[in-house]
């Protein structure tokens, strides 16, 4: 991999323009002054952008070129922002701090914030056809694209991880539950914003086979070390309070292996998301320096 490419690098691009697009696209949502101004300090909160950088780098290493993946990437971020928000309710994950700030419903209540963050779904769906049709992509193509997101946010997806979350706090449930309820609560967002690049792209089955695990294997390992950080870093660090998971008692991979199992596994997780990509022309030094990203961060 290139020295010259970092993560830091990709994802500062990618944030700048995305962050822009959210800026301009909260404008045109209607529903009056107070909802457009808890959209837009949910969507203004800062992050990583990991997923919208994924969608970029997943499309340029699939043959893509064009500037319109930005409001692909965009809607991506805007599913993520959603379900940030709802996390953070009182009835979900009840936190007061994300991204070094306090949460949407601390600021606006919890019925503003609800609001907001289903607000966001419909923007989202809209901009990813709106992107589809700024890339000429035929009609199959962007509804392959809704599928992906849709899926990923639903049943199977974001919210039915979220579900099988909260349903383990307190109890003891096997690595290979906790396994799954990571894999449907990040890692399928993670999943489907490399295949929604590469849709995108117009790649073919085996690329988007090979995207599929690697986005897999990259959300469990990023989710894993988010497990890690709540035990190790404080919240000044996080921009979310920490140890937020012991208090709650939440199933984690450091109160099932320890710490130093725990970062083993990640470690491993980043090698198949690694090898998922070698040998299929997808990897590439953006890929690459994204999923060491997800281990190697400290927040």
């Amino acid at each position: 991999m290139s020295e010259a490419i970092t993560a830091e690098a990709v994802l500062e691009a990618t944030t700048t323009r995305v962050d822009a697009r959210l800026e301009q696209f909260a404008q045109e949502l209607g529903g009056g002054a107070p909802l457009v101004e808890a959209v837009r300090y949910a969507i203004s909160g800062g992050g990583k952008r990991l997923r919208p950088a994924l969608c970029v780098a997943a499309y340029r290493a699939a043959g893509g070129e064009q500037e319109g993946i930005i409001d692909i990437a965009a809607a991506i971020e805007l599913i993520h922002t959603y379900s940030l928000v709802h996390d953070d309710l009182p009835c979900m994950d009840d936190d007061a701090l994300r991204r070094g700030r306090p949460t949407t419903h601390v600021v606006y209540g919890s019925a503003m914030a609800a609001v907001a963050g289903a607000a966001l779904i419909p923007l989202a769906f809209r901009l990813l056809a709106q992107g589809g049709e700024q890339l000429d992509l035929e009609s199959a193509t962007i509804r392959a694209m809704t599928r992906e997101l849709a899926t990923a946010a639903g049943g199977s997806g974001m919210i039915g991880g979220q579900l099988l979350d909260l349903a383990a706090e307190g109890h003891a449930i096997a690595i290979d539950d906790l396994e799954a309820i990571h894999h449907a609560k990040t890692g399928a967002l993670i999943a489907a914003s490399v295949r929604c690049g590469a849709l995108a792209a117009g790649a073919a089955p085996p690329v988007l086979q090979a995207l599929r695990g690697y986005g897999r294997a990259l959300g469990l390992a990023f989710q894993i070390m988010d497990d890690l950080l709540d035990e190790t870093a404080n919240t000044a660090a996080l921009g979310k309070t920490a140890g937020k998971d012991r208090a709650r008692k939440k199933a984690t991979f450091p109160a099932m292996l320890g710490l130093e199992q725990t970062g083993a596994r990640a470690r491993e997780e980043l090698a198949a998301a690694l090898h998922a990509i070698h040998g299929t022309g997808l990897g590439t030094a953006e890929l690459e320096a994204l999923a060491r990203f997800a281990i190697e961060r400290k927040h």
